[in-house]
This record gives C-alpha cells, sequence and structure tokens, in this order.
C-alpha cells in the first residue's frame, strides 16, 4: 500500500469522476505512470485554463477515453511536475494531502503542497 505525503495510507481522491494513473480513485503511481498523477487537487478555473495552455486540455470531455471533462471543484490525481509549474505560475489548485501519494515529492516539496492544503 502505498503512503501519502504524511507518511500515511494513501487515501482515495475521488470516484466522481474516477481519478488516477490506474483509474482506481487514487493517486498510486508506479512504474508505468511517466507523469507521476500523484498530487490530488482540487481543481481551479485557474489551474484548468493553465493546464490547458500548456497543452493538456482536462476540461474538455473525452467520451473515447471514458473522460467526462474536470469542472471547478472535481478531484483529480494531477502529474506532480504539472502542479509544480501552475505553483511557480501563482495558480496552484488546492492539494488533499490525505490523498496525495508520497511520489509527488520528488518533484515538489511538502511545504509547497502544504501551502495549498485544502481546508
Amino acid at each position: 500500500m502505498q503512503k501519502n505525503v504524511l507518511g500515511q495510507p494513501l487515501r482515495p481522491c475521488s470516484h466522481d469522476p474516477v481519478t488516477g494513473f490506474y483509474r482506481t480513485g487514487s493517486c498510486e503511481s508506479g512504474p508505468d505512470d511517466v507523469g507521476c498523477h500523484a498530487v490530488c487537487s482540487e481543481v481551479t478555473e485557474e489551474f484548468l485554463a493553465f493546464s490547458k495552455m500548456a497543452g493538456n486540455d482536462l476540461s474538455t470531455p473525452r467520451p473515447e477515453y471514458g473522460f467526462p471533462g474536470l469542472q471547478p471543484g472535481d478531484r483529480w490525481c494531477v502529474c506532480a511536475a504539472r502542479w509544480k509549474e501552475a505553483y511557480d505560475a501563482g495558480v496552484a489548485p488546492p492539494v488533499i494531502l490525505q490523498a496525495t501519494s508520497s511520489a509527488a515529492l520528488e518533484y515538489v516539496s511538502l511545504e509547497e503542497l502544504q501551502q495549498h492544503a485544502a481546508g
């Protein structure tokens, strides 16, 4: 069982929509997950626009991939490097620390994640 960034068992991020690289609802990361989809975020309009500008449109539904498209307030396992880019640009979405995999710490510090911890 993977640990979260607090050293505890990783909690689920979202089952509606179902998230995670492995579509388990958790931000588990493994060798197949080259993007390290480890940060459980509550996406915002600003983050969705930033991600779209960076080449990853998360708001447009893609039914052929079973992807409903995200709305502000949805929880999603975000690539750790993309979250860090958003952090550096001042548009990082809130983070659910208990559901964020410790794998994210290879890209972003615990302190940076804690600064954006969801209430």
